[in-house]
Parts: structure tokens; sequence; C-alpha cells
């Protein structure tokens, strides 16, 4: 059966057989490998991409359903070579260990602040709770999601997130005036 499919921006037509998950089309055909395999039943939420800008597991999707649809994987987050928010609030806070889980936390987490752009913790826990870490205790990852929500608040442009980095790495933001 022939699919058109948007992935990340960019229109793909391919033949593929109905039976075929959306995340093993990303994979092997179009080499989106982002996307991760884990469990192949919908319980990890590894392989959690957007479809239709709301987060679904690539696994429980046929590549057919996604004829005529537009697909974010975790590749197709970051602009103009910067990470996306949610990335680099997830590299900030060192919320991920061995980053199997990683791609479909942050996909799941950016839908989550899509619905709710100002979630407190059990907000957070509740919105990842589809999505398995094998390696942490999610508190990291909690802290990640809340910092990225603060980063994507109106009016927390770059100057807020260079602010945020200088004080990451410990050091103290210049401000101007204050005889500093």
């Amino acid at each position: 059966m022939r699919i058109t499919v948007t992935v990340d921006g960019v229109s793909y037509s391919d033949e593929v057989e109905p039976r075929t998950l959306l995340v093993h089309h990303l994979r092997e055909r179009l080499g989106k490998t982002g996307t991760v395999v884990g469990c192949d039943t919908s319980n990890c939420g590894a392989c959690t991409v957007h479809l239709d800008g709301h987060s679904v597991k690539s696994c429980s999707v046929l590549a057919v359903q996604a004829d005529g649809r537009e697909v974010t994987t975790v590749e197709g987050l970051a602009r103009d070579g910067r990470l996306h928010p949610v990335q680099q609030a997830f590299h900030d806070n060192h919320a991920l260990q061995c980053g199997f889980c990683t791609p479909g936390m942050v996909m799941q987490a950016v839908d989550l602040l899509a619905d709710d752009p100002d979630p407190d913790e059990d907000a957070v826990r509740r919105g990842l709770e589809g999505n398995l870490c094998r390696c942490t205790g999610y508190q990291n990852i909690v802290r990640a999601v809340r910092d990225a929500a603060r980063r994507m608040s109106p009016g927390a442009g770059p100057d807020a997130e260079r602010v945020d980095e200088q004080a990451v790495l410990g050091r103290a933001p210049l401000h101007a005036g204050g005889g500093e």
C-alpha cells in the first residue's frame, strides 16, 4: 500500500505492508533511529512520537494509519542547531542515565507541556506514567520537565536560557548596572 507521511517536516512517499508498525517504518525505511523499539507492546513508551501534534506510542500505530498525517520524532525537535527546551532541560538536569528511554520521555514531556504549561510535580509524574525508565528514580526527569516548563513560559526567551546555563555552570550571571 502506498502512503505519504510528513516526518519532521519532510514528506515521504513509500510502499508499505499494511501490517508494518510506524516505529519500524520510521527506523527501517526512513532512518529515524532516534525513535527506539523498547517492548513492542506499548508498555514502555520508548517509541513515543507525535502524530499530528499528539504523543502516540509508535509500536501501537500502523504506518498506514499515518498516511496523510504529520509525524514528529525526537530528531525533529531541535531547530537551527539548538536543542528544544525540553531536550536542553534533560541535558542540564542529568535526566538520563543509559539514554534508552530518553527519546520517548522527551516526546511525552513536550506533549505534556503543550497541555499543561506549568505542571506541578504530581502532574509531571502522572503525565509521564506511561513512559518507563529502569535506570533512574525519575527525580531528575521530573526536575527537567519542570525546568523546561519554566524555560518555555512566556517571556523566557533566549536571554533567560543563557542565565540558566550560567547558573548550571556555577557562574553568576552578569547584571547591567549596580557596580558589577
